[in-house]
């Protein structure tokens, strides 16, 4: 195949977004995100989140999508994924992808923002930060415990976003 050829492949458009998809979630999950949360002061790494999540959440919503419209074998796209043998397994791993990543993108991300944001403005009434140690106000326990509960169910998909990329990976590899 030429390089010429390549560039009107969609097996290389397929590989260029699986590659996207698995470096910037690993990059976000597990390097970039505890990096920042260890050097930036709470209130700038908050930000710095706020800004973030949603473009990450939108590519990690975007590329399942991409990956499938692309997808290697036959015709190319949805209709090989149909086609296949055992293609069940890649029709839930992309799914898994999406429905994980558009979850956090349209609920979970706002909610969380959200809540962070009624903290901030019960911190103004206490006159403490919701990281401070305790006691805290009856609202401001609410809000930790709502935060907290937030913060983890989001945290829980982007890892099941996370390992349906690597396992895909691994079905990929078959491929090669």
């Amino acid at each position: 195949m030429t390089t010429l050829s390549a560039l009107t492949n969609p097996a290389s458009y397929h590989l260029l977004s699986y590659g996207t998809l698995l470096g910037s979630t690993l990059f976000q999950s597990f390097i970039g995100g505890i990096i920042a949360f260890r050097v930036l002061p709470r209130p700038q790494f908050s930000v710095l989140q706020q800004h973030t999540f949603p473009t990450y959440f939108t590519l990690q919503s975007i590329a399942p999508v991409v990956l499938a419209l692309t997808y290697p074998g036959g015709r190319g796209g949805f209709t090989a994924i149909y086609e296949g043998e055992g293609n069940k397994l890649v029709i839930g791993l992309f799914a898994t992808m999406f429905v994980t990543a558009v979850a956090n993108w349209v609920w979970l991300g706002p909610a969380t923002t959200r809540c962070m944001q009624e903290r901030k403005h019960q911190e103004t009434r206490d006159g403490k930060k919701p990281y401070d140690a305790g006691p805290h106000s009856v609202e401001m326990e609410r809000l930790n415990k709502k935060f907290s509960a937030l913060h983890g169910a989001s945290s829980l998909l982007n890892l099941c976003t996370f390992i349906a990329v690597v396992w895909y990976g691994f079905v990929l590899g078959e491929r090669v």
